[in-house]
């Protein structure tokens, strides 16, 4: 983990309510990154926002020194994050939380499923997958056409489907549903989204081994407070989401 000041070189509005921050890291902080980590960013200098926020890593350019995140404005410290301008400097921890270990991995064929604002760091994992030569199938779900973002992206690494929950963009309903209409399989799945969507995925993806990224408020971001902790499959002690996780194999951990 390093702790490290960045400056603002992009920041844009890709969707409802939903921005991507450019800023410039330099490229030995970078090198540690791992797809399904995050940072945890300080907002302003004073003591109205006194927790970071953590933000899934999207991308980051070892060239160029550009770490890419997208977060949604939830309240009143990310609208603040949506507020930056270029030059701006901000405090950042880095990287953080285990990601998706997929050095460890034998696999040719992936499925990559995604929800909302846990879309993000898949966009780095499909890029580090397809450089090793894997397969990539992607299905994004989000709520409306208006909170669509990164299937062009998606797209150019593989086949991506997209569902919205009214329809109003591809097809309607739930990422399981077009994995169960498509008869989607891999080697092995990725994950990351909301509570529920993953608890649908891990039914549905029960004989296919995964690894599921978990969404959660935390404090600290390095487990020292306690605060971010979900049971283990057997339901007899907790891991923590920011230190043991975010990422967990799907079968280590009870949703």
């Amino acid at each position: 983990m390093n702790q490290i000041d960045a400056s603002v070189c992009h920041l844009e509005n890709i969707a409802h309510a939903t921005f991507k921050l450019v800023v410039k890291v330099d490229h030995e902080y970078l090198s540690f990154i791992r797809p399904g980590q995050f940072v945890h960013i300080q907002i302003g200098q004073g003591y109205e926002h006194m927790l970071r926020r953590p933000i899934s890593i999207a991308d980051f350019d070892l060239e160029t020194g550009q770490l890419t995140v997208i977060f949604k404005v939830i309240g009143e410290g990310t609208r603040k994050l949506s507020e930056l301008t270029e030059g701006s400097v901000i405090n950042l921890l880095l990287p953080l939380g285990q990601g998706y270990p997929i050095q460890q991995l034998s696999l040719k064929k992936a499925l990559l499923i995604g929800g909302g604002i846990g879309v993000p760091p898949l966009y780095l994992l499909a890029k580090q997958l397809v450089d090793r030569g894997v397969s990539v199938t992607t299905v994004i779900g989000f709520q409306t056409k208006d909170d669509v973002f990164y299937h062009e992206e998606f797209s150019q690494l593989g086949k991506c489907y997209v569902t919205t929950n009214d329809g109003s963009y591809q097809h309607k309903g739930f990422v399981t549903d077009i994995i169960n209409l498509e008869q989607l399989t891999a080697d092995y799945y990725f994950s990351c989204g909301p509570t529920a969507m993953l608890k649908a995925v891990q039914s549905t993806m029960v004989n296919c081994p995964g690894y599921l990224s978990l969404e959660e408020r935390m404090g600290c971001g390095i487990g020292a407070c306690y605060a971010c902790v979900i049971s283990n499959a057997e339901q007899t002690a907790y891991k923590k989401i920011c230190q043991d996780g975010p990422v967990f194999a799907a079968s280590e951990v009870s949703l």
